[in-house]
């Protein structure tokens, strides 16, 4: 059996601080709705590009840490972050052949269903529905995704992220 040392764990952890930072940054107001979902991309990517790695678990880690950050119910983030990685480690071998502009579509699709997941839980704490830019971080996440794939790609071939 061929005994491989995995490389580039700072690299990984360095891409989610960032994207830790990018969700935390302020916004001036009219922008507030339109802010990628910089952690659940980065996460799609490293489930595609490393899903033996990154995976359910560490989706779960994550998703706690953006419900402290956010200050959303605990467990809520974890919960959807977890269910995405699921998605995309069980068919990263497929999404891995689509072009970029498919795999935006299908990063889309997935924000989408996470919001609406969102949308049911703050209904049932009893939060009113919101306006029609709630669905905005889906779009502007697809409009992202091509260049942040193409980023992070360079970012582990240069390092020998494996």
């Amino acid at each position: 059996m061929m005994n491989r040392q995995h490389n580039g764990g700072a690299i990984i952890i360095m891409s989610f601080v960032i994207a830790y930072m990018l969700t935390a940054m302020p916004l001036p107001d009219f922008a507030l709705n339109w802010r990628p979902a910089w952690v659940v991309i980065v996460l799609i990517y490293w489930c595609l590009a490393i899903p033996d790695r990154v995976s359910v678990g560490i989706a779960w880690l994550l998703g706690l840490l953006l419900d402290v950050q956010q200050g959303t119910l605990f467990g809520q983030n974890a919960i959807e972050l977890t269910l995405i990685a699921y998605v995309i480690v069980r068919m990263h071998q497929r999404v891995r052949v689509f072009p970029l502009v498919q795999q935006a579509m299908l990063v889309c699709l997935l924000l989408l269903a996470s919001q609406l997941f969102t949308l049911w839980v703050r209904a049932m704490l009893g939060f009113p529905p919101q306006d029609w830019t709630y669905w905005a971080p889906a779009f502007t996440s697809m409009l992202i995704w091509p260049w942040l794939f193409i980023i992070l790609r360079d970012v582990r071939r240069k390092y020998h992220v494996f």
